[in-house]
């Protein structure tokens, strides 16, 4: 690797083993074996630089659950892939549990930093339209108003279920309770239209 991608890997490194806020420059440019000159010189910024991190590690952390969803699009119950889908989910913070707690963390800096906002949005519409194409099965090119509403909805399911994971994972909602709860919340949106629900937690089909 060039001295770019040491800095890239030794900033993510930073961020799983120190977080945002405790991570130097001085640190990163020591974990990639360059000078601090470096970091300037490639990415404009130590922030700049934490954040490309944390963009390409969702971008790893999205291939990975992608996987996961593809196989659970092998099965034909609709409902029973949006259960795997979603313990799919669930189980993948486990594995990436440093990445999901710098998010969260870096959310306290918004103020502080200039720019740093405006590159986050840039980088939660994308997620949005990669997640609504991932449970879809198929790739992120559309940006249609039914991609996004999906993208949305996907997004804060997600962030909700990766903010209770990390409070207490036993809290952490299951697929089969996600599926249980929008299936009410639908009948609540048709007028208290009853939404009939499988003894497993799956809405009943006609």
């Amino acid at each position: 690797m060039g001295n770019r991608e040491d800095l890239l890997a030794s900033a993510f490194r930073c961020l799983q083993e120190k977080g945002y806020g405790r991570t130097t420059a001085r640190d990163i440019a020591s974990g990639a074996g360059v000078s601090l000159a470096a970091i300037g010189y490639h990415y404009g910024s130590k922030d700049a630089l934490l954040v490309q991190a944390l963009v390409e590690a969702m971008g790893k952390w999205g291939d990975t659950i992608g996987e996961a969803l593809a196989a659970a699009a092998e099965v034909d119950d609709p409902q029973e892939r949006f259960v795997r889908a979603w313990d799919a989910m669930r189980d993948s913070f486990t594995e990436h549990r440093g990445l999901w707690t710098v998010q969260f963390e870096i959310l306290g800096q918004l103020d502080n930093l200039p720019g740093l906002a405006e590159r986050l949005a840039e980088a939660q519409k994308a997620g949005r339209l990669g997640l609504a194409a991932m449970f879809q099965g198929k790739a992120a090119e559309e940006d249609t108003p039914e991609d996004l509403a999906r993208g949305i909805l996907y997004q804060s399911l997600l962030l909700g279920q990766a903010a209770q994971w990390l409070i207490s994972p036993e809290l952490a909602p299951s697929g089969e309770e996600y599926l249980r709860g929008l299936s009410l919340i639908c009948g609540d949106a048709l007028g208290g239209a009853k939404v009939p629900v499988g003894a497993a937690g799956t809405v009943a089909q006609d």
